[in-house]
């Protein structure tokens, strides 16, 4: 880092029995935490559990109702929130992001003064306070500023140009991350983050992770990335029931710990109420006796003086309900030709070819401002552009995108809003999926005109999830969801047979639903047939990788990443490998959709009660899924030696 962090203490941020109350709703009920030099702290829990809640508490946006919260004198904190994205300015992103070198800035302006003033005034003193502030703005590596600030924008994703551009010419994503330079570059002793990847794509979430991994004051972040938790913490504080609970260590060790915590705690539990009902059938024999009543009545005033060990709730709600499409769709879903599509000085695709085939299921990944929406709009026929874009026989689709909430309708409740879009699912089903994205009880009578936004997007994505398409188109999905709903959402999407593509920068969700990668690389749609975790390790080797993004100067020039390109000879084996992969992923799909009939077929009674029947079908059952076995074999064979080529 670039500036030194402070040393502090034994804990930095003391927080001592809170209790906030939110009407009669205790949101805290005395929870307790302390934050010491070197935390690296995931808080996380449900939405509503009131995380965002705490950091305003800690920050002085809020007073508790109770208890209190103290930290070490002088404590600087950065404070990264979504209410930034309200921040106006007509100033430069250059400039509001070195808005955060306060005194540097003040003592540029002074010192500019004085060398105006020495142009006709040459005293002593006035040559004196030139001298003490020119050496006071060198201290404090006043002339090193305007190079940071360009490291941190450009690591963020903003290129020169774009750094000479007006905060408020760029959307709220963007800003907020220009707010997130600044008080990154303000070195903060510790480091409070409320979804900080939020409207991040994937290459600025990998920059902030390294930038995060190499900071040396403590960090609090809420997050429901886990891939991103992970990487950066070394504790997780989960916000349940008004408590926060401490594990040691990152969010994987959490799912390990918590998981046996639970088991513990269910054997507790179990033994507790077996012991109490013991007690009170003693009790119950006994009271009625004379002899027995004092013993009987001291052991009931001991049962009622128990501290109770409470059962284990479920934190993992699993999906149970299945889709519901009527018809399947033909093997080609979508098929992309030649198709060019531009916006003003921004180029986007030229002459690009895709195939979406039946069963895919699709995470579209890159940078933003590559066209990754822009293609799921021309996949879904509400984008106009050069070429062919096909959607094949008896394809439905469902689009799903943050700006299609406005197809809400205001006065449903959110239940009618279901209801009104699914018919064939009872109350029942849908209410157990609204559970899953957090509207329980009472909550579906909310009308839908009362929602935030957050609220508003759960709804929109459960509908999705209820319709009787076979094919989904999925623009951030897992915008405004907790960890929980993500889940929920992997799961669903895991049990939909139909087809899918998806755009996310949520690395955990992209791993666990997709079996193809697509990317736009020079104008190109380009396909990695694998998922998500082999696309990672596949694209490390084949781009050269920097160790950080390069700062960029007006008088510097920056250096290319170039891509490695294969020889003549390789790329035609290339494109023969290719061909052949997708002619053996064909005969897989027939082998599979053949294995599926024979099932059925020898699960009929006029075939398992005919032996001969039985053992034809059989043997032509066997037969396939060996082939299917040795086909897969293939597959594999191929796609490493694609992968060793660099395709």
């Amino acid at each position: 880092m670039s500036a030194k962090i402070r040393t502090f203490g034994a804990i930095m941020i003391s927080i001592n029995d809170l209790s906030f109350l939110i009407g009669s709703r205790a949101l805290y009920d005395e929870a307790n935490w302390h934050i010491k030099p070197g935390d690296r702290v995931g808080l996380i829990g449900a939405n509503g559990t009131g995380k965002s809640t705490l950091l305003k508490l800690i920050v002085g946006d809020y007073a508790p109702s109770s208890g209190s919260i103290s930290m070490s004198k002088d404590l600087k904190i950065g404070y990264l929130n979504q209410d930034l994205l309200s921040y106006e300015s007509h100033h430069t992103i250059l400039h509001v992001a070195m808005e955060a070198f306060e005194r540097q800035n003040q003592l540029h302006d002074e010192i500019e003064v004085l060398l105006k003033k020495i142009e006709t005034d040459y005293s002593e003193e006035v040559l004196n306070k030139l001298s003490d502030k020119q050496q006071e703005f060198e201290a404090l590596d006043g002339y090193s500023i305007e190079y940071r600030a360009n490291e941190i924008l450009a690591g963020l994703g903003f290129s020169t140009a774009d750094q000479s551009r007006p905060l408020n010419t760029f959307s709220g994503g963007w800003r907020m991350r220009v707010m997130l330079a600044k008080i990154l570059l303000q070195t903060p002793d510790i480091l409070l983050l409320d979804e900080p990847t939020n409207h991040m794509d994937l290459p600025s979430i990998k920059w902030l992770e390294t930038y995060l991994a190499a900071f040396e004051g403590a960090i609090v972040i809420v997050s429901h990335d886990r891939y991103f938790l992970d990487k950066i913490v070394n504790r997780i504080v989960e916000s349940r029931k008004g408590k926060l609970t401490s594990y040691a260590g990152n969010y994987t060790f959490y799912l390990e710990e918590k998981a046996l915590r639970s088991e513990i705690q269910k054997g507790e539990f179990k033994n507790q109420q077996a012991k109490i009902k013991q007690e009170e059938r003693l009790i119950e024999r006994f009271k009625a006796k004379a002899s027995k009543a004092k013993m009987a009545q001291s052991r009931m005033k001991a049962l009622d003086k128990m501290e109770r060990v409470d059962d284990v709730d479920d934190d993992n709600p699993t999906v149970n309900f299945s889709f519901k499409f009527t018809k399947a769709s033909g093997r080609h879903v979508i098929r992309i030709e030649n198709v060019t599509k531009s916006y003003p000085n921004v180029p986007i695709l030229k002459d690009a070819e895709g195939v979406i085939e039946k069963g895919d299921k699709i995470a579209l990944i890159g940078a933003n401002g590559k066209g990754k929406s822009t293609l799921l709009r021309i996949i879904a026929g509400t984008e106009k552009a050069e070429g062919t874009c096909e959607t094949g026989h008896n394809v439905t689709t469902t689009f799903f995108a943050q700006h299609q909430l406005e197809s809400l309708h205001l006065e449903n409740t959110i239940l009618e809003e279901l209801q009104s879009f699914a018919p064939k699912h009872s109350d029942t089903e849908l209410r157990s999926i609204l559970g899953c994205f957090l509207f329980t009880g009472d909550d579906v009578f909310k009308k839908i005109k009362v929602l935030s936004g957050g609220e508003k997007s759960r709804v929109a994505l459960a509908k999705s999830l209820t319709t009787d398409s076979n094919f989904l188109i999925l623009d951030e999905p897992t915008n405004h969801l907790d960890i929980q709903s993500v889940n929920i959402l992997i799961q669903a999407l895991q049990q939909f047979e139909g087809t899918f593509i998806s755009v996310s920068h949520d690395r955990y969700f992209l791993d666990n639903v997709a079996n193809k990668i697509w990317f736009i690389e020079e104008e190109k749609i380009k396909e990695y047939p694998g998922t998500y975790a082999e696309y990672e390790e596949w694209n490390s080797k084949r781009v050269i990788p920097a160790s950080k993004p390069i700062p960029v100067k007006q008088e510097e020039k920056k250096v290319k990443e170039e891509p490695v390109v294969a020889t003549p000879n390789a790329a035609q084996q290339l494109k023969k490998l290719n061909d052949q992969l997708k002619k053996i992923e064909l005969q897989i799909a027939d082998l599979e959709t053949e294995i599926k009939n024979l099932e059925t077929e020898l699960a009929k009674e006029e075939v398992y009660s005919d032996v001969k029947k039985l053992s034809d079908s059989n043997k032509k059952y066997l037969d396939a899924k060996n082939n299917l076995d040795n086909l897969q074999k293939d597959w594999e064979k191929l796609a490493s030696e694609i992968m060793e080529l660099g395709g």
